[in-house]
């Protein structure tokens, strides 16, 4: 196995046990809030507004990391706020309190998220940009399954307190791989890591952006699910379900990608339409199938998106800027459909219907100009 691949590898099981921990959180953060009092036009905000903190973060932390070469001391600081704020919510004892850790947690992860994409796209340079993306997601997603499972036998044992104390172990544990990842990264320093974009990369960014905001947080959507009488216990398994077809579909899109190239990408804003229309206005019977097509659409934004990038720019600050693009669109669409969501779940399906056929109409704007 050559450098590259030791690299992807050894980065992809640190975000296995990374995403056992924060996903697993995740999966029940929505109920949580609810639990403690919060509205869904508060669970929304409150979804929208960590997520914009963590992608608001890449940007700065993008160029940081090129220009000063800070990429190891961003991982490090970035993964350890990221990880050890999801055991705290055990100790939450109210919104406001609840709602911070979660605020942590999401900066965590934008500190540390751009130099990590940035050293898996010089990776990738020798690997094939779907493939060390592909491979590094499923590995993420695998602990993204593994995570909301053991919150809900904690959910089942002792309610979410005890799920949110059980991640404490897989926290420390992805801390400790990272601590022994160093150094194994492809040595080579990428061709031009300066801020200059290539044309159509802003015309991606429109994309990403459109996509981001017709796409419904999984906090509303547990909302949403727990006010329809699904059990406690089994949100997490809708979550679970939704990272295993995440994980699946990252792989197999991430080997399209190096055939495919953009294209690939058309299937990601069908899926974001598909799964609340299951989820937000079927039955139960249906909300399996649509946590399938929730996790699927994710899937194709945490590879393929990211292979994009790559292929287009793939410094830490085309990362940090695609990022926070991304983030700032899902404030945006979180926090309406929040709003929204309290007058009409129809009113969410309405408007992400309109933003996804957006989305579609900027990527093929974007295919256009590539065969151009």
């Amino acid at each position: 196995m050559n450098a590259a691949w030791r690299f992807v590898m050894a980065i992809g099981l640190v975000s296995l046990f990374a995403d056992l921990t924060y996903e697993g959180g995740r999966s029940v953060s929505g109920a949580f809030l609810g639990a403690l009092g919060a509205s869904g036009a508060l669970v929304g905000l409150v979804a929208g507004v960590g997520e914009f903190l963590g992608y608001l973060a890449r940007l700065g932390s993008g160029g940081l990391a090129d220009r000063f070469r800070l990429h190891w001391p961003l991982l490090y600081l970035g993964y350890a706020v990221n990880l050890l704020s999801v055991p705290a919510l055990a100790l939450a004892q109210n919104v406001g309190g609840a709602s911070l850790l979660l605020f942590l947690e999401r900066l965590g992860k934008g500190l540390r998220t751009p130099s990590r994409d940035a050293l898996l796209a010089r990776a990738g340079e020798e690997v094939g940009f779907g493939k060390a993306f592909g491979i590094h997601e499923t590995m993420d997603q695998l602990g993204a399954v593994l995570g909301p499972l053991l919150v809900a036998l904690g959910v089942a044992l002792g309610g979410y307190r005890m799920g949110f104390a059980l991640l404490l172990l897989p926290a420390l544990l992805a801390l400790l791989v990272l601590l022994g990842a160093r150094g194994l990264e492809p040595k080579a320093e990428r061709k031009n890591p300066s801020q200059v974009l290539p044309p159509g990369f802003y015309l991606y960014l429109a994309y990403a952006a459109l996509f981001a905001l017709g796409l419904v947080h999984f906090q509303l959507l547990a909302f949403h699910l727990e006010r329809s009488g699904a059990e406690p216990k089994q949100i997490p398994l809708f979550y679970a379900l939704a990272m295993g077809a995440d994980a699946l579909l990252a792989l197999l899109a991430g080997l399209a990608f190096d055939r495919m190239g953009l294209k690939s990408l058309l299937l990601a804003p069908l899926l974001a339409l598909a799964a609340p229309a299951l989820l937000l206005e079927g039955g139960p019977g249906l909300w399996w199938a649509g946590s399938l097509l929730w996790g699927g659409a994710l899937g194709l934004q945490e590879s393929v998106m990211r292979a994009g990038v790559g292929r287009l720019g793939g410094s830490a600050f085309a990362y940090g800027l695609f990022d926070t693009a991304f983030g700032l669109a899902w404030l945006i669409g979180s926090v309406a459909m929040g709003l929204l969501y309290d007058r009409s779940p129809a009113q969410v399906m309405a408007f992400a219907v309109l933003s996804e056929a957006l989305a579609l109409l900027a990527l093929l704007a974007l295919l256009a100009r590539v065969r151009r």
